[in-house]
């Protein structure tokens, strides 16, 4: 799977770069049409993590997974085939759910298949995408330069084929057990969804209240994304002496720090109770993001540097202590008949933070430096209040789940 995820980050490095440039430069299509067309079918992707989880509940994950991989691939094919803004728009919304639902469907394969070591696989998996990413940006830096409409699709063709190479490779690979079936009768916590007998209804994350409010909370925590990849471009260039240099070269040094730093990290949110700890340091270091963000534009050139730097650390390690905790939470907490549909609940949380977050981010810049350490405070309230939210769902002992040993028949 390690091997999928970076086949599968090297494509999409490929395309992501090119995807909005292919839709004016080779389907001929406005800025404006671009942008509503990304929009909307971004909108629609939404949808993809609940029915991934769904579907991963009730059939095969490898084969879920497959088929997820495949309308990928066959999305972004049919692009190819049309520049009629409709066709364009629906082709783009297809894709757009499968993608969305990989990412709750991998990390699903992740709690089943590795147990007790998910964080640190999660991890690892993090890091080797991250590698992915800068293979296929590099790879699409060298076919842009170009300018061709055949170097635009030359990329998206790259992308659909790692789509149908990772296809044929998660077909190899075992097929986990689901969590309902190795720990069938065990207790759950007075406060958390009850393990059913045979005959009993299917958990429901729609009607798990307490759940809800914890993917809430995610969506909130999920900012430190925003703000490193849009925020701080935005801010070093508007209120800032900074060069306008400086902001690509944060987004390096985030990519850097996760390669180097993410697994490290993993090793403090092995069990539920430790994950749970992490949230007050992720409050801290959120928090000193931020405060960093408001000192950057209160000097000179060097101050400005020296901070946003500073903030940059700060934010990036927030980003990889909030994954590592996120990670196991969300797996802890969820009903073990249903770890698939609560899964994609959870997942609408990066998706709305998506969404969201730039709009918020944008009124913050708007609004001055004194707005970053309102959203700091904000942010670290949010912080214990998830602490809270999830202290009595911790299962006992604290590792929430037992090692699984995967089958490799």
């Amino acid at each position: 799977m390690l091997l999928v995820a970076f086949i599968d980050k090297t494509g999409t490095g490929l395309w992501t770069t090119a995807s909005a440039l292919y839709f004016t430069l080779v389907a001929g299509l406005s800025l404006t049409r671009v942008g509503l067309l990304l929009g909307l079918a971004g909108a629609v992707g939404v949808a993809g993590a609940p029915l991934a989880g769904h579907l991963a509940d009730r059939f095969p994950l490898t084969r879920v997974l497959v088929g997820a991989q495949l309308l990928r691939a066959a999305a972004l094919l049919a692009l190819l085939t049309t520049d009629h803004y409709g066709l364009l728009l629906l082709f783009a919304s297809v894709g757009a759910l499968p993608d969305r639902g990989s990412n709750v469907l991998t990390k699903l394969y992740a709690a089943r298949a590795t147990g007790s070591q998910r964080v640190r696989y999660q991890a690892i998996n993090r890091t080797v995408g991250n590698l992915g990413w800068a293979v296929g940006g590099l790879g699409a830096a060298g076919a842009l330069t170009t300018g061709t409409a055949a170097a635009y699709q030359t990329l998206l063709i790259g992308n659909a084929l790692s789509y149908a190479v990772i296809a044929a490779l998660t077909l190899r690979c075992a097929e986990p057990p689901a969590p309902s079936h190795i720990v069938a009768g065990a207790a759950r916590p007075p406060s958390g969804p009850a393990a059913p007998s045979p005959r009993a209804t299917r958990s429901n994350p729609w009607r798990d209240r307490p759940f809800l409010l914890f993917t809430l909370t995610e969506t909130v925590l999920y900012l430190d994304d925003t703000i490193i990849q849009v925020g701080m471009p935005l801010w070093i260039v508007h209120s800032t002496q900074a060069p306008a240099g400086l902001a690509p070269l944060v987004l390096v040094l985030n990519s850097v720090l996760v390669v180097l730093f993410q697994v490290p990290l993993s090793r403090f949110g092995t069990s539920s109770a430790a994950a749970r700890n992490l949230l007050v340091p992720l409050a801290c270091l959120f928090t000193g993001g931020c405060l960093a963000l408001a000192a950057s534009a209160t000097g000179g050139s060097w101050t400005a540097v020296a901070a946003l730097i500073a903030a940059a650390v700060a934010l990036t390690f927030a980003e990889m202590v909030h994954a590592v905790a996120s990670w196991e939470l969300s797996v802890a907490i969820a009903a073990p008949d249903a770890q698939g549909t609560y899964l994609g609940v959870h997942g609408l949380a990066a998706s709305a933070q998506r969404g969201a977050g730039p709009l918020l981010v944008t009124a913050v810049i708007a609004t001055g430096p004194v707005a970053w350490p309102a959203l700091g405070a904000g942010y670290a309230v949010v912080c214990l209040l998830q602490r809270r939210l999830v202290r009595d769902r911790l299962p006992e002992p604290a590792l929430s789940v037992p090692p699984i040993t995967v089958s490799e028949h």
